[in-house]
C-alpha cells in the first residue's frame, strides 16, 4: 500500500508514474520531526495570513509540503490537545479535558456550575506514539514543554528515551532567560534563551543519535506562551516595524464578558514567533546537512489557538477567525498545520478537509509502515489518503468538550463541526450558536434562530456523542 512506504521523492515519483509503488515494501522507515508550538494562533504565520509576523522558514516548510487549512486541536487549551497527539484519543476518553491542573472559577466570573475534576496526568495505561515507535526500533527524543503530569509521568515514563526540559509546568519555569528553575534543564550560561537552547539540544541529538535507527524528534516549544517576553535578537526589528505601520491603537473586540485583540501589532509577541521560526529553520537546515531531509517526515502544529481573548485583549489576533485560546470558536481550536512527507506529499499542496490532532498517531504509524491500531488511536484516522491526494477521508463529525471555566473568560460549553456546520452550546448562558463555516468562517452570523431543525440535529449528535463517551457534564452549583 502506498501510504506504508517511504522513499526518496525522485524514486517515489517514478514509481507512482509507473504504477509499481503499491507492492513494494519500504526497506527503510522514515524519521519524524514534530514541531509543536505552544499557543501559536492559526494566523500567526505568514503562510496562514500574517503580514506583521515574519516566518520565512515555516513558510518554506509549508511550500515544500501540504498545508492543512482546517487542522484542529482537540481542545482550546494545551494539556488535552497534547494528550490527544500522544495517544490518538479524544481528551474526554483520556479524562484530561482542561489544562493541568486547571482553573477554578473566581467569584468575579459568577460561576453557575461546580468545578469538574479531571486527571492531573496522562495515565500510564495510555499507550503513546513514542512507546509504539520505540518498540519498533525508533530512538525517541523529547525536548521542551510536556505538561502532562508530575514527576513519574514525564516523557521518559511515556516512551521517550530522552527528555530535555519537559516537566509538569505549562509555562517556562523561571522564564525564557536563564537561570531557569527547570528540573530537567540546567543552564549552560547566564542569559541563555530557552528556545535557542532547546534547538541546540535538538541539533546535538541529530548529530549524535544512533545512526542505525530511525528517530522521533519531538520539539515542543514553550514559545509563545506567557509570560510574553521579547526575544532580544528580533525585538527591535518588530518595535520599529510596529512604529512605522501603526499610528493608532487598534480597538478591542467585545467577546461575551471579555475582549479580543483586533490586530497583530505586539513586537514582544512577534519576536517570540520569530524565535520559533529561527529554530525551525536551523533544524531543517541540519536535516539537509546530514542528508536526512529525504528520509524525514516533518510535522508542524500548535496545541491551541493564539491568546486573543481575556478580560483585556491578549497579545495576538486570529482574525479573520473569531477569538482564541480557551474558546471553542474557530480561533481557539483551528491551528497552523503542515506535513511534509518526502515521496508522499507533493510540494505546495493544500487540503481544506477538516482534520484533528488525534489523527497524527495513525498517520505516523502508516507512514512508518506499521499497522494502524484503531483500538488505541480510537478517535483518530490516518491522513495518508489526503497526503497522497489519492482519496478523501470519510465524512465525520468533530467534537469538542470543554466544560470548564477558563481565564480567557470562557464559560463551560461544547461544540460540534459536521460538514460546513458548526454548533456551540454555552451551558453558562443557556443558549446555542450555529454557523456555516463555508460562508462564514469568522463566525459572525449566528443562524440558530433561522435554522431550528439544524440546531436540533446537531445538538442531538453532540449529546449522543457525549453520552457514548461518558463525558463529565457540569452540574449546577
Amino acid at each position: 500500500m502506498f501510504g506504508r512506504i517511504f522513499l526518496p521523492s525522485l524514486v517515489a515519483a517514478l514509481l507512482l508514474n509507473t504504477g509499481l509503488i503499491a507492492p513494494i515494501l519500504a526497506a527503510k522507515r522514515p524519521n519524524f520531526v514534530f514541531f509543536l508550538v505552544d499557543d501559536l494562533g492559526w494566523a500567526d504565520v505568514g503562510c496562514f495570513g500574517s503580514t506583521f509576523y515574519e516566518t520565512a522558514n515555516i513558510d518554506a516548510l509549508c511550500e515544500s509540503g501540504m498545508k492543512f487549512t482546517t487542522g484542529y486541536a482537540a481542545c482550546p487549551v494545551c494539556s488535552p490537545t497534547r494528550a490527544s497527539i500522544m495517544t490518538g484519543r479524544h481528551p474526554v476518553r483520556v479524562d484530561i479535558t482542561d489544562w493541568i491542573p486547571g482553573h477554578r472559577a473566581k467569584p468575579a466570573q459568577q460561576p453557575k456550575f461546580q468545578h469538574i475534576d479531571d486527571r492531573d496526568n496522562l495515565a500510564w495505561e495510555e499507550v503513546t506514539i513514542a512507546e509504539v515507535l520505540r518498540k519498533n526500533g525508533y530512538t525517541t527524543f523529547f525536548t521542551g514543554k510536556w505538561h502532562l503530569g508530575d514527576e513519574g509521568h514525564w516523557p521518559k515514563d511515556q516512551g521517550f528515551d530522552y527528555n530535555i526540559g519537559g516537566n509538569s509546568k505549562g509555562s517556562p519555569p523561571g522564564g525564557y532567560y536563564s537561570p531557569w528553575n527547570n528540573p530537567t534543564l540546567k543552564a549552560k550560561k547566564k542569559g541563555e534563551y530557552l528556545t535557542e537552547r532547546l534547538t541546540e539540544e535538538s541539533l546535538q541529538f541529530l548529530e549524535t543519535r544512533p545512526k542505525d535507527q530511525p528517530f522521533l524528534l519531538y520539539l515542543s516549544y514553550y514559545n509563545v506562551h506567557t509570560p510574553i517576553t521579547p526575544y532580544r535578537k528580533r525585538f527591535h526589528h518588530y518595535k520599529e516595524k510596529a512604529a512605522s505601520e501603526f499610528q493608532d491603537k487598534a480597538p478591542s473586540i467585545e467577546e461575551h464578558n471579555g475582549e479580543s485583540r483586533s490586530r497583530q501589532d505586539n513586537p514582544n509577541y512577534a519576536s517570540m514567533v520569530a524565535a520559533v521560526d529561527d529554530s525551525v529553520g536551523r533544524v531543517l537546515d541540519r536535516l539537509e546537512k546530514l542528508n536526512l531531509s529525504d528520509d524525514t517526515v516533518v510535522i508542524f502544529f500548535s496545541d491551541n489557538g493564539g491568546l486573543v481573548t481575556s478580560r483585556k485583549a491578549g497579545p495576538t489576533s486570529n482574525l479573520p477567525l473569531r477569538s482564541g485560546k480557551g474558546w471553542l470558536y474557530e480561533g481557539g481550536v483551528r491551528e497552523p498545520m503542515i506535513i511534509r512527507a518526502p515521496g508522499v506529499t507533493k510540494p505546495g499542496t493544500v487540503t481544506d478537509t477538516p482534520v484533528v490532532s488525534m489523527d497524527f498517531f495513525p498517520t505516523m504509524l502508516e507512514l512508518a509502515g506499521l499497522p494502524t491500531m484503531p483500538d488505541l488511536h480510537a478517535d483518530g484516522v490516518s491522513l495518508v489518503p489526503l497526503l497522497t491526494e489519492k482519496e478523501e477521508l470519510a465524512d465525520r463529525a468533530l467534537y469538542w468538550h470543554y466544560p470548564h471555566y477558563h481565564t480567557s473568560t470562557w464559560t463551560p460549553g461544547a461544540s460540534i463541526r459536521d460538514g460546513d456546520w458548526k454548533l456551540i452550546e454555552f451551558y453558562h448562558f443557556g443558549d446555542v450558536e450555529l454557523y456555516n463555516l463555508k460562508s462564514d468562517p469568522g463566525e459572525k452570523r449566528n443562524l440558530s434562530d433561522s435554522q431550528p431543525a439544524k440546531v436540533q440535529k446537531l445538538l442531538g449528535k453532540l449529546h449522543s456523542w457525549q453520552k457514548k463517551m461518558g463525558a463529565k457534564m457540569p452540574q449546577p452549583l
